[in-house]
């Protein structure tokens, strides 16, 4: 009884046949080792068969998910099992169907009995399933062993080197004897840090070789586990005048069983690293397409052979250096901490390569739904982008559910030194709402600053299978990156090009009267000449911008030599990197527990500020109050725009502890006068048992002789801001008239408005009920925020 395919199974049950029973001394374990938690504890079993363990787990209390992908035993279980209740019988191929069935919250007990043996991707199912292990919950498998198992079933067992592999990377691991059956306990976290190791020293004539680079229908890559104990690739070296394509798909077929055309093998880099002192030169072949069925050609050389889901590889244990340097090759970043090497990228054309897992396909779909009921995307060509585009080969290194968030959150792709996030993918709803504001037609030729792939094939997409998108990113890794899953994953309509993104697009890729749409994916402290140059006269360029400190994606209209801004969205991304970018100048006050962040414009002069910090603070209500989840960005712009000496007050300690009521690492509007400040905060006013029964009112604090003047500007602009800019609909706020203008146009020359002066040009906005206002410099503030009860 060694089969694996689904029809021998529904046979095997179809015809009355059975399993090995539970055993008495089974039962004893699993209610000693894995008994189900006060309350009730939810369970999963796998491969169940014709039920009896999943009866079992429910008679322990468990509420039980049983599941199998024969429908012949599923039958059988819910006709012997039908007075067991909490036990919910699914049709589930845990190996390749999508597992939307199982429960979201995850269980406290999986079992796997007399199943494992069965599966033929034992590392990928054993993380995906660990991955759903509630905190302090177990992982049950319970098996034959090769020791007691006679030779003809040698197929239903497990050795002591496959009982090792399936136990690395748990926390703890007990291992107990159920009758001549191995009972293993697996708890904690079912990842083994990944590690790229070397074999022994190499002899010269084993350093030059070729690594196939295969992936099956759910895109997941074929690894094998060496006798060595580490995972490799498939390939070696060349055999007298064979080139590298064509010795990867002999070792591929002399050591997997799997066949592959020439045709369909691409070498597309050459790596060199080194071994042991010795140079070592490797090529990366991809195979597009194979036939036959995988097995262990070579028992001798290797355990067994898998395909891996990419999510997976930071924590699959040891991967032998060259296979993970390869694998990094086509999926850059997937792989942490690897070695240095060096890399000859090859012009090899291949097509993108399909394979998807049907998870993906349902969570791309329910995440445009997300976003489409969120009012983001009303266009179809953007909606259609939203569900066609696979975001997931854009982020491999992390699982599909986190690629396909349809909430508010971005995956970090990159990061610097001190941690901070220099490259993602941005949420989803922000995309699909950027990419709407540049009104694209069918055709559209768009320049897009900031790399990742997944925003210009969005983009790519919308525009039609005329479009085309020029990406441009000053960093070569994310280049690499991008170029590497655009070839994976792309429409072949989006050129990733090395460059400062602040200078524009290369001349030769700009088309003739310029771009139909340009896109900028990283915050701007300003608005680089370019790419208004660049831009056809009556396109949009959308772009977050910097004001005051305070980021909004801004959909401007290119008329002339002006930028008219159309519409406004709260937002947030990662910095610039280029030519513009500009650190805020910070001030640090009463030894770092406080500091004044001065986004625009130069520091103000704040000798006498500490003393007067120490002194008496002045308090003034503004008498303007708010309730749980009101939006208040408008006012922080409001603020940032219209008051002279505007900057942003930084707590670096707790309210208790200093003399601000500040919550540590916050902010608040500010502005600063001679010896003297104010800054603006909410104070919660009312109390109530939800949400909507809580307010808070607006109030100005204020230091120094000048401090109740201040304070009592602030208070102004605040009431201000109530009577002429917020709305009842969070929705509904007022933006301003904005336009941008060159740096260098006279105040002569701009409409009345208050001026925003940044280094490439000048900012003039216009907002409701205020007055008109000569130009003339003015400062900005902070980041959104809403109003605790979110």
């Amino acid at each position: 009884m060694t089969y694996t395919a689904r029809d021998e199974w529904e046979k095997h049950f179809s015809a009355g046949r059975g399993f090995r029973q539970v055993g008495e001394r089974e039962r004893e374990l699993l209610a000693e080792h894995t008994p189900s938690p006060e309350g009730g504890g939810r369970a999963l079993d796998v491969g169940c068969g014709t039920g009896e363990p999943a009866a079992y787990l429910a008679s322990l209390g468990y509420t039980v998910d049983a599941v199998d992908f024969a429908d012949s035993a599923l039958a059988r279980a819910r006709e012997e099992h039908t007075d067991v209740e909490g036990v919910r019988w699914l049709h589930l191929d845990i190996e390749r169907d999508d597992p939307a069935p199982l429960h979201e919250e995850g269980y406290d007990l999986v079992l796997m009995r007399l199943m494992y043996p069965f599966v033929q991707d034992r590392g990928s199912v054993l993380h995906g399933l660990g991955e759903r292990l509630r905190v302090g919950g177990a992982l049950v498998v319970i098996t034959p062993v090769a020791e007691t198992t006679p030779e003809e079933r040698r197929g239903i067992a497990l050795d002591e080197d496959e009982i090792a592999v399936l136990a690395s990377g748990w926390e703890t691991v007990e291992r107990l004897d159920a009758d001549g059956l191995a009972f293993l306990v697996l708890r904690g976290p079912c990842h083994a840090g990944t590690r790229a190791v070397e074999k022994r020293p190499t002899t010269a004539h084993a350093l030059t070789g070729a690594l196939a680079v295969v992936t099956d229908g759910a895109g997941r890559v074929l690894l094998g586990r060496s006798r060595r104990g580490m995972l490799e690739l498939p390939g070696g070296k060349t055999s007298g005048p064979e080139d590298f394509a064509a010795a990867a798909v002999r070792e591929l077929a002399e050591e997997t069983g799997l066949v592959a055309d020439p045709a369909d093998a691409h070498v597309v880099t050459m790596l060199v690293d080194d071994s042991h002192g010795i140079p070592r030169l490797t090529a990366v072949v991809r195979i597009t397409a194979w036939t036959g069925t995988l097995t262990n050609a070579e028992p001798d050389k290797f355990d067994r052979w898998e395909f891996f889901d990419l999510h997976a590889l930071a924590c699959v244990g040891d991967i032998f250096v060259p296979a993970a340097l390869v694998i990094d090759s086509v999926w850059p970043g997937v792989i942490p901490d690897l070695p240095p090497v060096v890399s000859y990228p090859l012009a090899a054309d291949r097509p993108p390569v399909p394979g998807e897992p049907g998870e993906a396909v349902r969570l791309r779909q329910a995440m445009a739904q997300t976003v489409i009921d969120g009012g983001w995307a009303p266009s179809e060509p953007v909606r259609d982008a939203l569900r066609t585009v696979p975001r997931h080969g854009f982020a491999p290194e992390v699982n599909l559910a986190a690629a396909y968030d349809g909430g508010d959150r971005a995956v970090i792709t990159r990061r610097d030194e001190t941690g901070t996030a220099i490259s993602s993918v941005s949420a989803a709803w922000l995309q699909a709402d950027m990419l709407e504001s540049l009104r694209l037609g069918p055709g559209a030729i768009v320049f897009e600053a900031g790399s990742g792939g997944y925003n210009a094939e969005l983009i790519a997409h919308a525009a039609g299978p005329d479009g085309r998108v020029v990406s441009v990113d000053i960093d070569p890794w994310v280049v690499r990156r991008t170029r590497a899953f655009l070839t994976e994953a792309g429409s072949g309509r989006v050129t990733a090009v090395e460059a400062d993104a602040s200078l524009g697009a290369p001349a030769h890729l700009v088309p003739r009267g310029g771009f139909d749409g340009s896109m900028i994916t990283y915050n701007c402290w300003d608005i680089a000449p370019a790419w208004r140059e660049q831009l056809a006269e009556g396109a949009r360029l959308v772009l977050p911008l910097e004001m005051g400190g305070y980021t909004r994606a801004i959909a401007f209209e290119r008329r002339g030599e002006v930028l008219h801004a159309r519409r406004f969205t709260s937002c947030g991304f990662v910095r610039d990197q280029g030519q513009q970018a500009r650190p805020a100048p910070v001030v640090p006050l009463l030894d770092g527990a406080l500091a004044l962040r001065f986004d625009d414009g130069p520091s103000a002069d704040t000798e006498g500020l500490e003393e007067a910090l120490r002194g008496r603070r002045h308090e003034v209500a503004t008498g303007v109050t708010m309730g749980a989840n009101s939006y208040f960005g408008s006012l922080q712009l409001y603020a940032a725009t219209t008051l002279s000496g505007f900057c942003r007050l930084v707590a670096h300690q707790d309210p208790e502890e200093g003399v601000t009521a500040i919550a540590r690492d916050r902010d608040a509007p500010a502005i600063v006068g001679e010896a003297s400040m104010a800054y603006l905060i909410h104070v919660q006013t009312k109390d109530g048992d939800s949400p909507q029964g809580k307010e808070w009112e607006w109030v100005a604090h204020a230091f120094g002789e000048q401090g109740p003047e201040l304070a009592e500007r602030l208070v102004a602009t605040v009431r201000a801001w109530d009577r002429n800019i917020r709305a009842d609909d969070n929705d509904q706020h007022a933006d301003p008239v904005l336009t941008v203008h060159p740096a260098g146009t006279p105040d002569d020359a701009l409409p009345a408005g208050d001026v925003l002066n940044k280094l490439h040009c000048r900012l003039v906005f216009r907002w409701p009920g205020r007055d008109a206002v000569l130009p003339g410099p003015v400062e900005r503030p902070v980041a959104d925020v809403v109003a605790e009860g979110v």
